[in-house]
């Protein structure tokens, strides 16, 4: 008789170790993107470009420490998703996953939209849809064959991206210490001198203007928390990826105070001056021909197009395994969503499915697209903190040391203010379509546990 042959569903294989994961990251964030987002910050900052980045940094800083705290307890590749599913609600969860989502379904077809904006300025004449299926094909046929693949895909361009913008804040440098700004000659009557504090505070900033800069400023910052949705595919996960958030979102950081700092003092009038309408849709080509002219812009722009394209398939990474642990759940089609291919032991289903998304980069607005993932990203960002509170402080009363109260209280408190502070600040229009879109899910939900007489589906790793 024979013996019957047991089969299990394929998993995520836990293959990155701690610069692996930290690469993917900075890859996601994509550091040159501060040249994209610097005329949309200093219109919004009021020239306060280093010091929104300094604000926005403190609660991203402050947020990575609660995203490691979580990870932790729930080493989920769900993110946000899980850790308030598991702490706060189950619905809550649903909701904080599903605004989750939008933020990272956008985060790919972004970078499809900037590496179009780079290509269209090298080759006015070639048809940007061209360029919008070729490379989210790229897109997707590199992240179907796994995470590894997109680590050792993306190492070799963060590498390159810092040395471009090291090269590039050398140049400003120069240029600055000559005498000579955007404006021309520097002189006493200048308001931004070389070494001034004028770019971070000066008798004119005004905080709420500072903190709108920041808002926007999320979006550069949401390669760190995507960093949670590799969980599954991490060694020693609990350890390794409390690091690697922490370090990416410092690392990036101090990469993006440093060069805006001289990039401020480089451009001190207002942005409109400089770069008129590229403000809303991507100022790197204009500040590139600035400082360096058209040689150095041309050689930087196609670097870039292959940076945006390392960021868009860390985002693509990260959209399809938030994809793939709510429907692994069943709160969206199990069938569809909740399946890791025995092939490439990737959800391929969910690849696919971002890809299609990423094709509508044809049609889509920079300056709206940016604004609706940071708001995506700033709703994750305070349910993490409050997964925090509600997980060690009140369930597990973790709350009798200095040292607990600082982690599982004084931490995520002032990160849920900074955070809340930043979402008050939003811009409307992206406040009005992130409410819309939760307003979708709120039906679906109402729908899928029959008006919450069912209770919310989860995942049992028992089950499985």
């Amino acid at each position: 008789m024979s013996t019957p042959v047991t089969t299990q569903a394929a998993k995520l294989r836990r293959n990155l170790g701690l610069w692996h994961v930290i690469i993917i990251g900075l890859a996601y964030i994509q550091p040159m993107t501060l040249l994209d987002t610097f005329g949309q910050v200093s219109d919004a900052s009021h020239g306060h470009v280093p010091m929104s980045y300094i604000f926005a940094l403190f609660a991203i800083l402050l947020t990575s420490i609660s995203y490691g705290n979580m990870i932790k307890a729930y080493p989920s590749s769900g993110s946000a998703y899980t850790y308030t599913q598991k702490s706060i609600h189950p619905a809550i969860g649903f909701m904080v996953g599903w605004s989750s989502w939008l933020d990272y379904l956008l985060s790919p077809m972004v970078n499809i939209v900037l590496a179009v904006i780079y290509l269209e300025a090298l080759f006015p004449s070639i048809n940007a849809w061209v360029w919008v299926v070729s490379l989210t094909a790229l897109m997707t046929g590199v992240n179907i064959f796994g995470s590894k693949v997109v680590a050792y895909f993306n190492s070799w361009i963060v590498f390159v991206q810092l040395a471009i913008i090291a090269v590039f804040v050398w140049m400003t440098f120069n240029q600055l210490e000559a005498g000579r700004n955007a404006d021309g000659l520097i002189d006493a009557t200048n308001a931004y001198q070389l070494w001034s504090m004028t770019p971070f505070w000066n008798e004119m900033t005004q905080l709420s203007a500072v903190i709108s800069g920041a808002t926007i400023l999320c979006f550069s910052f949401t390669g760190f928390d995507a960093l949670s949705s590799l969980a599954e595919e991490t060694k020693d996960a609990k350890n390794t990826l409390p690091k690697a958030i922490f370090l990416t979102a410092l690392i990036a950081g101090i990469i993006f105070i440093i060069s805006t700092y001289f990039m401020q003092i480089y451009f001190p009038g207002d942005a409109l001056a400089y770069f008129g309408d590229a403000v809303a849709e991507g100022t790197q080509p204009d500040i590139l021909k600035i400082v360096g002219g058209a040689v150095f812009q041309g050689w930087v722009l196609g670097f870039a197009i292959v940076t945006v394209m390392a960021s868009g398939i860390s985002a693509h990474a990260g959209v399809s395994r938030l994809m793939y642990v709510m429907g692994r759940d069943g709160v969206i089609s199990k069938k569809i969503f909740g399946q890791i291919s025995p092939k490439f032991f990737t959800p391929v289903n969910n690849i696919i499915i971002a890809g299609l998304v990423a094709l509508t980069a044809g049609s889509v607005n920079l300056d709206a697209a940016v604004n609706m993932i940071s708001f995506g990203a700033l709703v994750a960002f305070a349910f993490v903190n409050l997964s925090v509170i509600a997980k060690y402080a009140i369930r597990d009363k973790r709350t009798k040391t200095a040292k607990e109260l600082f982690h599982y209280v004084i931490v995520p408190v002032l990160g849920f203010i900074t955070v809340a502070w930043m979402l008050h600040e939003s811009e409307q229009q992206a406040f009005t379509l992130g409410l819309s879109w939760a307003a979708v899910g709120f039906v679906w939900l109402l729908i899928k546990t029959h008006g919450f007489k069912k209770p919310v589906p989860q995942y049992n790793e028992e089950d499985v």
